[in-house]
């Protein structure tokens, strides 16, 4: 990670590089998913603040939200989009699903089996809430590869000292691992908003840029006819 060692200088310099690529991917991409990534990067960013800044429960080197992460969370987005929707991914979907759940499934039951020296219990919790999304959510696919996304972001981010998850989460202090195993449950709830958001947004859009013609017809109407 570049932003191991560095000074906030680099990560804003990072989180303008960030930002351009971002919006180069979305040049490509169609209105409904540039929606999605403006509603995840709003909710994630709103996220970020609260859980870190606010709660306390993970904390960043330089103790704030760097520039990067708000595109960064958009970045993730898109990828995950992308794989949910390529041929390897829809070729072999029940394979897939069955790794993660087995894979996810023993990390979270190693946190709470007592033999490693700091437990996951927050972990565990997060397997069987991104269970929930995946079997019961309306993009499982995106939620699949969600999980590969973030789940590596996060071990190499922590392994890092990118940032770090608190010992214990901050309300019922229970333990939590760094990263917590099912901590793609939280990056699920993002994609969740994210699609499930952007119809909503785009109607209401419709209906305000409907408004607005209206109101500047009937300008120019009343322009007209106070002339004559």
């Amino acid at each position: 990670m570049i932003d191991a060692h560095g000074t906030l200088l680099l990560q804003n310099v990072l989180g303008v590089i960030a930002w351009i690529f971002l919006i180069g991917l979305l040049r490509g991409e169609n209105r409904e998913i540039r929606m999605q990534v403006v509603i995840a990067v709003a909710f994630a960013t709103a996220g970020e603040h609260f859980a870190s800044i606010y709660m306390g429960g993970y904390t960043y080197r330089l103790e704030n939200v760097p520039l990067y992460v708000p595109p960064g969370h958009g970045m993730v987005y898109l990828t995950a989009v992308a794989l949910a929707r390529s041929g390897f991914f829809l070729q072999h979907a029940r394979k897939i699903a069955t790794f993660v759940v087995i894979a996810c499934g023993l990390w979270s039951a190693w946190g709470i089996s007592g033999l490693p020296e700091h437990g996951d219990q927050v972990g565990a919790i997060l397997y069987v809430v991104f269970l929930i999304y995946l079997f019961k959510g309306r993009s499982p696919m995106v939620y699949l590869a969600a999980f590969f996304i973030t789940t590596w972001l996060e071990l190499i981010g922590t392994a890092a000292g990118t940032w770090q998850w608190a010992t214990l989460e901050p309300i019922f202090e229970l333990t939590q691992g760094n990263p917590p195993s099912g901590v793609s449950a939280w990056y699920c709830l993002v994609d969740a908003v994210a699609i499930g958001g952007a119809p909503v947004c785009l109607k209401a859009l419709s209906r305000t840029n409907g408004l607005v013609k209206w109101f500047k017809s009937s300008i120019d109407l009343k322009v007209i006819l106070s002339k004559k």
